[in-house]
C-alpha cells in the first residue's frame, strides 16, 4: 500500500493559493512604496498651471492714451537725444549712479516677469517726452523693496555731480515728487541736471534736464512713467498719468470698462467747467436791479405837472379886468385892501359928477 507523502487534488491546490498569499503579503512589506488600499491617499489631480496676474491684452488695455493728458501730447517720434548726453553719466556715489541707469535703462523697479505694455508721447509746448508702462512683477514684496529704496534717494543724493562721456560735469538734484493717493503703493522722484560739458560751454549751451519718475503697486502689477525734458517736466502731466493710469489698470483687473478721464485742463480742470455756472447766475442780480430806478424816476415826472398848473392860474387871477379907472393896473404885491379904496373913490367922483349935472 502506497502511503501520500503530500498533500493531492484539491488539497494541493489550496495549500498553493495559501502560500501565494503569504508571498504576496511578505513582497507587500518588504516594499516601502506598495501600500494596502485602506492606507492609499485619495487621488489628486495634477496642478493646472497659475494664471497669469496680467495678460498681455489686460497690458494694453491699461495704458493711458494721449488725450487723456490734453491737446498738446501726441504719439511719440522717437527717443530724445537728450537721454545719451546728460543720463548716460557716470558718479562715485553707488546709490546715485544705480538712479541714473535706471532712469536710461527705464528699468528702476526691475525686470517685469509677466505681460508688459509701454506707450511713448510727445508734448509740443516744452518738448517733453513722457514713456508710460504697465507691467506684471514676481511678487508684491518685489516692487515694494524697490520702492523702498527709491525713497531714500532724496537724502542719499539729494545732490551730487556726474560726469559725461565728453568730460562735462553735471550738478544733479533729486526732490521727492508728490503723487496723488492711489493704488496699495507709489513713489515719485524729481531729478534736475544743469550744467556744461566743455564743447557746449564754448558755444555757450548750458543743458538743464528737469526728469519727474513715478511708480504706483496694484497687487503684483505696477505703472510707472518718466516724463520731462530740456524744457522742463509738466507736474501735473505727471499726476494724471498716475492717477488715470492706475483707475484704468484697476478697471481692467476687476473687468470693467476702462474708466476715460477728461484732459489735463480738467483734474483741476473739473473745478473750471463747474465755476463758470456760478457767474452766470450772479449777473441776474444785476438785471433785476437796474429795474428799480425805472420806477424811479417816474416820480419825478408826475410832481412837475402841479406846477404847470399853478402858474398859469396865478396871472389869470390877479389881474384886475374891469377898466373903472384909467389908473393901471397895480402889481401882483398890492394887498387887496389897497384895490378897495380905490373902488371907492372912482364910485364917489361918479356920484359927484351926476349931482353936477342935476343941479345945472
Amino acid at each position: 500500500m502506497k502511503v501520500p507523502t503530500g498533500p493531492s487534488g484539491p488539497y494541493r491546490l489550496l495549500a498553493r493559493a495559501l502560500t501565494a498569499g503569504v508571498l504576496i503579503s511578505a513582497s507587500a512589506c518588504s516594499f516601502p512604496g506598495v501600500m494596502r488600499p485602506a492606507d492609499a491617499p485619495a487621488i489628486v489631480p495634477p496642478a493646472t498651471s497659475a494664471t497669469p496676474s496680467l495678460t498681455d491684452a489686460q497690458a494694453s488695455a491699461a495704458l493711458i492714451t494721449q488725450g487723456e493728458l490734453g491737446g498738446r501730447w501726441s504719439a511719440t517720434q522717437g527717443g530724445a537725444t537728450w537721454r545719451d548726453g546728460l543720463l548716460k553719466t557716470r558718479t562715485d556715489a553707488p546709490d546715485c549712479q544705480r538712479l541714473l541707469d535706471g532712469l536710461y535703462a527705464e528699468d528702476l523697479l526691475g525686470e517685469p516677469t509677466g505681460a508688459r505694455a509701454v506707450v511713448g508721447l510727445d508734448e509740443s509746448g516744452n518738448a517733453a517726452q513722457l514713456r508710460y508702462q504697465v507691467a506684471a512683477y514676481a511678487a508684491p514684496s518685489e516692487v515694494d523693496a524697490k520702492l523702498a529704496w527709491l525713497r531714500t534717494l532724496p537724502s542719499k543724493c539729494a545732490q551730487f555731480t556726474s560726469t559725461d562721456v565728453r568730460g562735462g560735469r553735471l550738478n544733479v538734484t533729486v526732490v521727492p515728487a508728490v503723487l496723488p493717493g492711489v493704488g496699495d503703493a507709489r513713489e515719485g522722484l524729481r531729478l534736475t541736471m544743469s550744467g556744461a560739458s566743455p564743447a557746449d560751454a564754448a558755444s555757450g549751451a548750458a543743458p538743464m534736464l528737469t526728469l519727474d519718475f513715478a511708480a504706483v503697486r496694484v497687487g503684483d502689477r505696477a505703472v510707472s512713467l518718466t516724463n520731462g525734458g530740456l524744457g522742463g517736466a509738466a507736474q501735473d502731466s505727471t499726476q494724471q498719468a498716475v492717477q488715470v493710469g492706475t483707475q484704468r489698470l484697476q478697471d481692467v483687473l476687476a473687468g470693467r470698462p476702462p474708466t476715460t478721464a477728461p484732459a489735463i485742463p480738467t483734474t483741476a480742470p473739473t473745478a473750471p467747467s463747474s465755476a463758470p455756472a456760478a457767474p452766470s447766475t450772479v449777473p441776474a442780480a444785476p438785471t433785476s436791479a437796474p429795474r428799480a430806478p425805472r420806477t424811479a424816476p417816474r416820480v419825478p415826472r408826475t410832481a412837475p405837472v402841479a406846477p404847470r398848473t399853478v402858474r398859469p392860474t396865478e396871472p389869470r387871477t390877479a389881474r384886475p379886468t374891469e377898466p373903472r379907472t384909467v389908473r393901471p393896473t397895480e402889481p401882483l404885491t398890492e394887498s387887496p385892501a389897497d384895490t378897495a379904496d380905490d373902488d371907492t373913490i372912482a364910485d364917489t367922483t361918479t356920484a359927484d359928477t351926476a349931482d353936477t349935472v342935476q343941479e345945472g
